[in-house]
Order: structure tokens, then sequence, then C-alpha cells
């Protein structure tokens, strides 16, 4: 991103820390911050079902019941692919006026374990489909909503719950007042590595809980290309191919016929040329040292079951030398049609630029480019590996000061990523010493929980009565 739309974000990046301490004293006054904690349904709100038919629309029609088939689940998972629904529902929603590069989809479940370039593990944000510049309010409300819901769904009563958002929310304030009294480079360079989690959960987990901790790093640590190469690929006349496991993985052969699958691979090949333009020259150099083995279709996550993902195995020095990346396809933010559409032309630059800037350090083959479907339109795409060291919490496993921990965490990570492009100053003096937002995150979090348990049940009758279809698979 550069320097001027980066500045865009800021309230005024030259003013004095003092000026922009009014600035964010004005907000307060203009938006009061207990105003946060309303969530009323709009008169006109929109059908969410249609919200979430619109979408398939430009999916890929055979993935598009297995999409369904995993959000009415329950609550949490509905949750999971409905961020087109609330951003829909936080449009009229109070505004500070002061905005930063959003997560856009800032559910706990896309906070986790990562590797940085230098082999650290390290907890951060993953996933940015949907960033885009804009009230830094909705990252912390979507956050909010995933820990009730998840709350819900492990039988925690309102006090825990309660407890756990404010805890979160609390973490958010006080790091950003923290960020806001440190210099910029202090700013970009704060992370959350593994020493900093140890020392989080000595202070606060019980034995049980710091042994999970810390076989959960160390399984993160093994989930690299070499992992995902042996559980997911076979020796076919001596050479490694991606394995088949459909509907989930699909190799491009077992896609199309050998004429179409040879036009797709050259295509591929080019994309993996093109793209690594993206990058900085050393890991481009780096890239070219690998050479294109298979390609595969797979089904990711929630929200974005139905977006084309194809994962791409490249072989380096020899067979026991893998490296997986995931070219996985980037449509409009769902938060364009009520924040602004991206400056970016191209939708995998958008994310990408996001990521970078969001992030305290990035994927080293991270990466986007524009290719022509075999159906004749351009889709964009970013490009990632497809495992590095990531982790993934799993909530419903969390007794309650396991997740209040854990929203802390995240409350702390998205601060430190808010901080990055927004007015760290301006946020602060809004947000203020006292409690006032974390209390209105609370109550605005069971509200929306409320909604999202309506939507979750409109989705469950409609498949019901046959209106959306279905197809039910394991867990992703």
């Amino acid at each position: 991103m550069t320097r001027s739309a980066t500045t865009a974000m800021r309230s005024s990046p030259h003013l004095t820390p003092e000026e922009r301490v009014a600035l964010g004293k004005k907000a307060r006054r203009d938006c009061p911050r207990s105003g946060h904690g309303v969530y009323r349904p709009a008169t006109d709100r929109r059908d969410p079902l249609k919200i979430l038919e619109k979408q398939s629309e430009a999916r890929v029609p055979e993935l598009v019941p297995i999409r369904y088939g995993r959000m009415i689940e329950s609550p949490f998972r509905f949750y999971r692919g409905a961020a087109a629904i609330m951003a829909s529902d936080l449009a009229d929603s109070p505004r500070s006026g002061i905005t930063a590069q959003l997560c856009g989809d800032a559910h706990l479940l896309n906070f986790r374990l990562l590797a940085s370039p230098e082999r650290d593990l390290m907890f951060d944000i993953n996933d940015f489909d949907e960033t885009l510049p804009g009230p830094w309010e909705f990252d912390v409300k979507r956050l909010s909503a995933s820990l009730v819901i998840a709350a819900r769904a492990n039988g925690f009563d309102d006090a825990e719950r309660a407890r756990i958002v404010t805890a979160a929310v609390r973490s958010y304030r006080e790091w950003m007042i923290r960020f806001a009294g440190t210099g910029n480079l202090d700013v970009w360079y704060a992370k959350i590595d593994a020493s900093i989690l140890e020392t989080v959960a000595a202070d606060q987990l019980p034995k049980r809980g710091q042994k999970n901790l810390a076989r959960a790093m160390a399984k993160a640590r093994t989930r690299d290309s070499l992992q995902v190469f042996d559980k997911l690929t076979e020796m076919v006349s001596g050479q490694p191919r991606i394995a088949a496991d459909p509907p989930l993985l699909i190799p491009v052969g077992d896609l199309m016929p050998e004429i179409e699958r040879s036009a797709f691979e050259r295509q591929f090949r080019g994309m993996l040329e093109r793209y690594g333009k993206t990058m900085p020259s050393d890991r481009r150099a780096l890239l070219e040292d690998y050479e294109m083995a298979d390609v595969a279709r797979k089904v990711v996550g929630v929200g974005s079951v139905g977006t084309r993902c194809w994962i791409i195995l490249l072989i380096g020095r020899d067979g026991r030398d893998p490296l997986f990346l995931q070219a996985k396809e980037a449509d409009n933010s769902v938060l364009a049609a009520h924040v602004g559409a991206s400056r970016y032309r191209n939708q995998g630059e958008r994310v990408v630029a996001g990521q970078r800037l969001m992030q305290a350090a990035s994927d080293i083959f991270l990466g986007w480019e524009r290719v022509d479907g075999i159906d004749g339109k351009q889709r964009d795409f970013y490009i990632r590996q497809l495992r590095d060291w990531k982790g993934i919490a799993e909530p419903e496993k969390m007794k309650p000061e396991g997740m209040e921990a854990f929203g802390q965490l995240c409350g702390v990570t998205l601060a430190r990523a808010h901080a990055r492009s927004g007015d760290r100053v301006a946020i602060a003096s809004y947000l203020g010493k006292g409690d006032a937002f974390d209390r209105a995150m609370a109550t605005f979090a069971e509200s929306y929980a409320d909604q999202n348990e309506r939507d979750h049940q409109a989705l469950v009758d409609a498949v019901r009565a046959g209106r959306l279809p279905v197809e039910e698979l394991p867990a992703a």
C-alpha cells in the first residue's frame, strides 16, 4: 500500500499528539461509546438468505451445497460464513469516524499460530479475504460477537460470557493506549511470539491449559509443506501427485479431459511466473528454484466454500523438498458496499496489501495474480503457502478462563494491527481509560448473537423446506 493510501486512513498524520487526542475526544462526543452497545435490526433489513444466495451465484455451483451444509451445523459455523450478513447489519451502526485497515472477518478462529519468515512461532490474524479500510469498530464488534457465540455453544453463563468479552475489549483498549504512547517503529516491530504466549499461559491458565497450549504450539511447528506432502500426495508412475478426496480435494486431472488439463497446467505455470513478480526479488529467486508437479481444487473453510481455491504442488531439490502453495480466489470485500470500493483494481492485491499492513510478519510467498478461467472469465487470486506452522484454536474445548485468555490475545493482536494503519492516538483517546466501550461491546455481542441464532435457524428452515441445496460433510 502506498503512503498516500495509508495516511488517508488516519485523521491527520502530521498533527501533534495533543491535536490527535482532541480529535478522539470530539469523536467521543459525536458518537458516544455507550451507543455501540445498541443493536436493533433495521426495519428494512436485507433477507440474510438472499445475501448468501447472492454470494453463491459467483461460486462453483457443485460446491455451494457444501457451504450450506457446513453453515447449518451450528450458530458458530453459520457465523463464520456470514461475514457479508454482519457487514450489512453494521452498515448503519454508530461510527467514531476514525478508520483503520480492517480484517473484515475478525472472528476468533481467524486468530491463530503462524510462522514468521525467521521461523519464529507467532500469534496473529490469519484471514484477510475481506480486508478493506473502514471503521475500526467493525472488527471489534465481529470479534466480540464471535466470543459470545462460541461461549454459548460451550454452555457458559451470562456472567462468564460478559467477562470474556469485556476482557477481550479491555485488552484491545489498553493496548491501543500503550501503542498511542510509543513511536512508529515500536508499533511496527511489535509482535506476539512464543515467549509471550507462554508468559500469558503461565499467568492466566491452570496447569492443564498451559499443557494444552504447549501441545498446540508443538503441533503447529509440524504443520508445514513436508507434513502436508505426506498427507495429501501419492506416487503415480514414480511421480508425486495430489491424491483425490472428492469433493473436498480433486486433482485437476480428474476435473477435465487430458487436452484441457494440459492447457490448464500451462496456464498455472504462467500464473506462477507472473505472480512471482509481485514478490521481492530474493523470494522470486527462491520460487524459481521449484518446479510445478500437480494442481488440485480444494474446498477450504466455511465462508470461503464455493470460491475457487487451488493447491499447487511444487518440487525443489528432490522428491523430499516439496512446497505447497494455495491460490485462492479474491472477490470484492463484503465491506465494499458499505465503506467504499478498494483502491486496488486486482482484488488479490487488495488482500495482500491488507495482510502485509496488518500482520506483524507475512508469508514469504504471499503475492497475487489475475487468471483467465477455463470458462473464459478473468478472476483475481492471492497466493501463499498452504501450511506454514499454522495452529488453530479449538474453542469447543475451552473452559471460561481459557476463552478469556484467548480473547485477550485476540484483543491485543487486533489493536496492534489497527495501530499500524489507523490513527492510534485518536482511537486511544476515543476509547479512554474507563470501561464504557468494553461494557457496550458485551451488550452488543449478546444482542448480535441473538440475531445470529435467528439467521442460523432461518437457514436451517430453508434447507428443510428444500429452498436451498445442502451436502453435509465432515467438519472443516
